[in-house]
């Protein structure tokens, strides 16, 4: 987007950032708790019951988080050229030449439906409308939305200050354009489609997931055959402590945590270029936890108890 900005209107954040903080929270800490109890629990209905309570709690906290950060980074922004709209690593920049009109959803006589899967902070998703066809929600909320409409393309926004941002439109149009630019959409998926392309990439996301995998089934294998292990050792390796043989879940558990966590942490450098050696690094130190891990089972399990 080009330098010269006209007009800058962000979305309400506040109580969106707030309600999925607070959820976040709440599924880390009943993950954390159902993990402690399953390292206590004996194998039966019960193991079972941590087992899931834990995978279900845990497994919408990267998704949420990442439509936390989205939240707070997004942004409308208006030039004399183009209209661009951040939301995370989603970017739309529309010439101002390419849009047909900016109104106010109100002011249509078919109301707007809202995306069915929706939280405050994170209006996001497409419904078809009788008159509009599909309409892209990029939004924090139902108050203020504005449509920006395309030739190919409706976007519903949810700018804190709507009237301004129909009023710097108008300008910005009667000015005109000072440079030409060509339309732009980034979706969060591009980035992990140009990372799958690296041959580099795709082995050390495919090893990481075969060892976690594998990791997890050879555990699974090994409970039920095992009375105790050992979990402490002494500076001359020895075995200090013996545990129920399900204690070792928890390797399976950290191991899938953090190669999760270095996808993810991969995924967001790759995006620039100059930082793209790091992502890397980081996926191979992901895979190469997770083969440390393999290895610890096999000392936990081959050391006298």
């Amino acid at each position: 987007m080009n330098d010269l900005k006209t007009g800058h209107f962000p979305p309400a954040k506040q109580f969106g950032l707030i309600l999925h903080v607070l959820i976040i929270i709440l599924l880390a800490a009943a993950a954390i708790w159902a993990i402690a109890n399953l390292t206590n629990a004996q194998m039966g209905p019960m193991f079972v019951a941590y087992l899931l309570i834990g995978i279900l709690a845990f497994a919408p906290v990267p998704f949420l988080g990442y439509r936390a950060y989205a939240l707070f980074k997004a942004d409308y922004y208006i030039d004399r050229d183009s209209l661009a709209i951040l939301w995370g690593l989603r970017v739309e920049d529309i010439p101002l030449t390419d849009i047909e009109w900016v109104r106010p959803a109100s002011d249509l006589s078919n109301p707007l439906s809202l995306p069915r899967f929706r939280l405050p902070g994170a209006m996001l998703g497409t419904r078809r409308h009788p008159d509009l066809g599909a309409v892209e929600f990029i939004a924090s909320s139902a108050r203020n939305l504005i449509l920006i409409a395309t030739s190919k393309h409706v976007f519903a926004i949810s700018p804190r200050d709507a009237a301004a941002l129909v009023r710097t439109f108008a300008r910005a149009t009667e000015l005109g354009s000072l440079t030409p630019t060509e339309a732009k959409s980034v979706y969060p998926s591009f980035v992990i489609t140009q990372a799958w392309e690296s041959p580099i990439a795709r082995i050390l996301w495919l090893t990481g997931l075969l060892l976690n995998l594998g990791l997890v089934g050879w555990v699974g294998f090994l409970i039920p055959s095992l009375s105790q292990v050992p979990f402490g050792f002494d500076a001359l390796g020895m075995p200090t402590e013996a545990v129920p043989p399900v204690r070792l879940i928890l390797l399976p558990i950290l191991s899938s945590l953090m190669f999760i966590t270095g996808l993810l942490a991969g995924l967001y450098l790759y995006r620039w270029d100059r930082e793209r050696p790091l992502a890397f690094i980081i996926w191979l130190s992901s895979t190469l936890c997770a083969l440390l891990f393999l290895l610890g089972v096999l000392f936990l399990v081959a050391s006298p108890v």
